[in-house]
């Protein structure tokens, strides 16, 4: 009993430990942003709240931070509505549909997917340049569709591996066609983790920052992770408390996703990861 007892203690003071090292950041974000005049570094911070921070960001026309903030939730939201259809569509033809080389497409977008950025971002702006796309919204909503391709494909996989081809036969087998059977018997079956999908797609695509920072050159289509490391290229010197006051703003968006679909997540993925 002793012995069980520690070992709960244990865990207990481990949880707190891991709760403090993950909050901490977050935490101290918090307060910069509700300083005046602080050193992002310093341990000298005076603890006068005030919203003047915030006030700076999202009032101060000079800054562009709503606009920011809207080119990132429009790109991010198409750029998932893609990518999440897409992967829909080839994860149900690689788990259904017996084709020759089906199981090389999806490891082979794994593999494609482990290039590094920084690799294809100067073919990318020469493509978008030849286009006229730089500084549109087609410019990001073209490779973050690419990009998350694979992280969508593969939890569509994982889910739809799980859901029995019996179902398919049985609406073949009635006159259904595949497309049918796709948006009448899967589509429902499937929701939980096409959900979790587009929400891990949108999260995926909101915080990506090289391509944005190459292929967009104002706030006519500049998202939001540019937009705060950029802050300090628009004053004299770093304005941590501005700074810290839209990253709080801009989290807000994502924070509120998965505090309210958070069972949705957990509940698309895990069932995705069990054997029926």
């Amino acid at each position: 009993m002793k012995e069980t007892k520690q070992k709960f203690l244990w865990l207990i003071l481990g949880a707190i430990v891991l709760l403090v090292f993950c909050l901490f950041p977050f935490v101290w974000m918090l307060v910069v942003s509700l300083c005046k005049d602080v050193d992002f570094l310093s341990p000298r911070v005076s603890f006068a709240v005030t919203g003047g921070n915030y006030r700076e960001v999202i009032f101060n026309p000079s800054l562009h931070f709503l606009a920011y903030l809207r080119n990132s939730l429009v790109v991010s939201a198409v750029s998932s509505v893609w990518a999440t259809l897409l992967a829909l569509l080839a994860a149900y033809a690689v788990s259904r549909l017996r084709f020759p080389g089906r199981r090389i497409v999806p490891v082979g977008m794994l593999a494609l997917s482990m290039f590094p950025q920084i690799c294809v971002v100067g073919y990318l702006f020469k493509l978008m340049s030849r286009l006229g796309w730089i500084n549109t919204y087609n410019a990001l909503i073209f490779p973050y569709t690419t990009l998350a391709l694979p992280l969508a494909l593969w939890i569509m996989l994982s889910y739809f591996s799980q859901l029995p081809p019996d179902l398919d036969k049985a609406a073949l087998v009635d006159g259904a066609s595949r497309l049918r059977v796709l948006r009448k018997v899967i589509f429902p079956l499937a929701t939980p983790g096409i959900f979790s999908t587009f929400l891990l797609v949108f999260i995926f695509c909101f915080n990506e920052f090289l391509f944005a920072l190459m292929l967009t050159v104002d706030q006519n289509s500049r998202t939001i992770p540019v937009g705060i490391a950029l802050f300090q290229g628009m004053h004299g010197q770093i304005p941590w408390g501005s700074i810290m006051a839209a990253a709080v703003v801009a989290s807000v968006p994502l924070v509120l996703l998965v505090a309210l679909f958070q069972r949705t997540i957990v509940g698309g993925l895990t069932r995705g990861a069990l054997k029926a």
